[in-house]
């Protein structure tokens, strides 16, 4: 039987992003092993293994994953390697490079740290060890056209460089009518909904929500965000307290019915100041919903012309995108209609998958 690891950080990227994948690859005749960080059992998996890996590279843990990583690639002899994330796709491909295999390695880069914006801090860090261990990639998935661009114009060393469309967004979930998340926070039919899925933490950037909540509160008071995702939101309570307007700003937590969320929503806000190719975005989107974004990477690629795009911490401007929607309703509507269709050519499951499955095939390994 075929063998494939899959490795990265945690266990939670493969639950959140993978699954699917996984399972056709079972289908398809593949023993699937999967090694990374994280406690998580995950579906779709002949054999799990838990490894030792952190999220900060100079972690002398790393170091034992390495030499775990080592051992299962010896005692296994993997047809495929995949690798994602950025620590665990070095570990494992230095892991490959040190062992006797015939492995087809490939990396999925699910967003380069040394984007265009980032900090010099970032590329100097994170280029030179992606351009080194391009030398050992057979193939270089990238999920977005900068980072594919940036790879092919500044020759990194991979035998083959593509460009999938994300990790695929299923089709949105259509037994929410809405009615269930507004009726759970008490919410009037005529109220104008904001929601954002997405873990509390720094690069996410809430607080610039909050900020331009602010204002538009004062022109359109009927307006309530909604927030869910998991993380410590006590900075985005304590500031909504500060303004005083902690009856308009909601927080959900880790929601397993994010799209009833969507459902309940008229309008996808997304704050953040880096991504790859979002998820959370793409979601919305599926959903028919308009995105109000700063200006990223990911951003920029998925909302053209389904959203508007605003610059990194401008609450004032993001506060006017939101206003222009709220008062057009059949801007917000055709908007909304175009992030549908976007979502359902270019980055929808079953065309990732289909892109998948065609690179794993040009290998000449299902045969």
């Amino acid at each position: 039987m075929k063998k494939v690891l899959l490795c990265a950080t945690v266990a939670y990227h493969f639950s959140t992003f993978h699954l699917p994948f996984m399972a056709w690859l079972q289908r398809n005749g593949y023993e699937v092993h999967v090694a990374s960080g994280g406690k998580e059992k995950l579906p779709y998996t002949d054999k799990q293994f838990e490894l030792p890996i952190r999220r900060n590279p100079f972690d002398k843990e790393n170091f034992k994953a390495y030499k775990e990583l080592k051992k299962l690639i010896q005692t296994y002899d993997y047809n495929i390697i995949h690798c994602h994330t950025p620590v665990g796709g070095v570990l494992a491909r230095l892991a490959a490079r040190s062992v006797e295999n015939q492995s087809i390695l490939y990396y999925t880069a699910h967003g380069f740290h040394f984007c265009k914006g980032a900090p010099l801090k970032q590329w100097m860090m994170f280029y030179p060890i992606e351009r080194l261990c391009a030398r050992w990639t057979d193939v270089l998935v990238t999920i977005n056209e900068e980072d594919y661009n940036r790879a092919v114009k500044h020759r990194f060393p991979a035998k083959e460089i593509v460009h999938v469309h994300g990790v695929g967004v299923p089709p949105a979930i259509k037994k929410y009518t809405g009615k269930e998340v507004r009726e759970e926070l008490e919410l009037r039919r005529d109220d104008i909904v904001l929601c954002y899925a997405a873990e509390f933490n720094k690069n996410k950037n809430q607080q610039l929500l909050i900020k331009a909540m602010k204002i538009v509160l004062e022109k359109h008071p009927h307006v309530h965000l909604l927030l869910a995702g998991l993380g410590d939101p006590n900075q985005i309570i304590q500031l909504a307290e500060e303004y005083g307007m902690s009856k308009n700003i909601h927080i959900l937590g880790y929601r397993k019915d994010i799209s009833a969320v969507y459902a309940a929503s008229d309008i996808a806000v997304a704050s953040s100041l880096r991504e790859g190719l979002p998820v959370n975005v793409m979601e919305a989107m599926s959903h028919k919903l308009p995105v109000v974004a700063t200006k990223n990477r990911g951003h920029r690629e998925l909302i053209q012309g389904a959203g508007i795009l605003v610059p990194l911490e401008e609450g004032s401007v993001f506060a006017e995108a939101i206003n222009e929607l709220i008062e057009h309703p059949e801007e917000r509507k055709e908007l909304g209609r175009r992030a549908y269709e976007r979502i359902s050519e270019k980055y929808c499951e079953k065309v990732v998958m289909e892109e998948l499955i065609t690179l794993y095939e040009s290998k000449e390994v299902l045969a």
